[in-house]
């Protein structure tokens, strides 16, 4: 065996899949690694009646970022934007598709000193109403910056977590942001009248939700799509919180593992984390099912929303495996992140 494929062999085992993102066309899937590499596959190739092992090899890989691991992939109608260790990055899904990719145009988070560098975490677009667009992003530095897509300027920065910002979601319009930190909050803040957060709620010290033996630590949150509900978690049990009176209703519990990933989809709440599984899961805390999938730990679930045709549940993690369940009961194959 070669050096360069020994090396190829080891890179593959230590590979591990933070983010992902579907293209806007919905027939094809992004996903970034630890190493800076975003690959590209095509899911109506995968999913063909004539798949073969060929066919869950990436179509296109590429170094996306020469600073270190991309923790963040999320698309618009014409760009990938990706982030983590430096600076976020657009780039055209044309070319990408075309196998020339190029950086658009790139934002830097500003340092604090010579030494700092935050990673970026968590992204996220707004859906303005007046049609305004702009990036919210959850950063290592404890903040969220707000870049106006337009200008391509800072515009604002949301201060007063006292630790790593992990996640960041939107509601009303961009109007409010919600966000996940390692400081065991979850603020919620009016990103047009204030940068003071407006309501802060601590699962950590909630009686039906805290776990004292693995800390106060959240990594994940999600709005469902009437904005009245909200589910977060980490060390903390991921938990449903009700918007209006600010109270935790119910406790998704599972034996011990935390959640790093949590999502609605439909009538019931889709998380994973720390255990080689999928967890569906009823609004009552019931669960639904627990799905196997390859990663130990899973750090991300998107559903396809953008093909009937293709419309697929797809879970990364610690593995260069990609999960694809067409029924999202089971897993029924995978993708190969397979380095260049």
């Amino acid at each position: 065996m070669t050096q360069d494929r020994c090396q190829q062999v080891r890179q593959l085992l230590h590979t591990t899949i933070f983010a992902q993102s579907y293209s806007p066309c919905g027939k094809f899937l992004a996903a970034a690694n630890n190493y800076g590499q975003i690959a590209v596959f095509s899911l109506a190739v995968a999913l063909s009646p004539e798949a073969c092992t060929e066919s869950c090899l990436p179509v296109f890989v590429f170094k996306a970022n020469e600073s270190g691991s991309i923790y963040s992939l999320i698309s618009t109608d014409t760009l990938l934007l990706s982030a983590g260790e430096g600076e976020i990055s657009a780039w055209k899904w044309a070319d990408i598709l075309g196998k020339a990719p190029k950086v658009e145009w790139s934002l830097t988070i500003p340092k604090k000193d010579v030494f700092s560098n935050p990673e970026v975490n968590s992204l996220v677009i707004e859906n303005s109403e007046q049609g305004t667009s702009r990036l919210f992003a959850g950063c290592g530095d404890n903040n969220v910056h707000i870049w106006n897509l337009e200008s391509g300027t800072l515009e604002s920065t949301l201060t007063g977590h006292e630790d790593y910002v992990h996640c960041v979601c939107l509601k009303n319009h961009g109007r409010e942001c919600v966000s996940a930190s390692e400081d065991g909050t979850c603020r919620i803040w009016d990103t047009r009248a204030s940068l003071e957060a407006i309501h802060i709620l601590e699962p950590y010290k909630s009686e039906m939700c805290c776990r004292p033996q693995l800390g106060k630590w959240l990594a994940c949150v999600d709005m469902d799509s009437s904005e009245d509900w909200l589910v977060c978690g980490g060390g903390p049990h991921l938990s449903m919180w009700h918007m209006r009176s600010l109270s935790a209703t119910t406790a998704f519990k599972t034996s011990g593992a935390t959640h790093s990933f949590a999502m609605f989809y439909d009538d019931h709440v889709i998380s994973g984390g720390s255990r080689p599984y999928v967890n569906h899961w009823f609004v009552n805390g019931d669960l639904k099912s627990e799905v196997p999938c390859t990663p130990a730990t899973v750090f991300n679930i998107d559903v396809n929303h953008k093909s009937d045709k293709y419309k697929v549940l797809t879970v990364v993690g610690s593995s260069s495996k990609i999960d694809v369940c067409t029924n999202f009961g089971y897993r029924a194959f995978s993708l190969n992140f397979k380095p260049f």
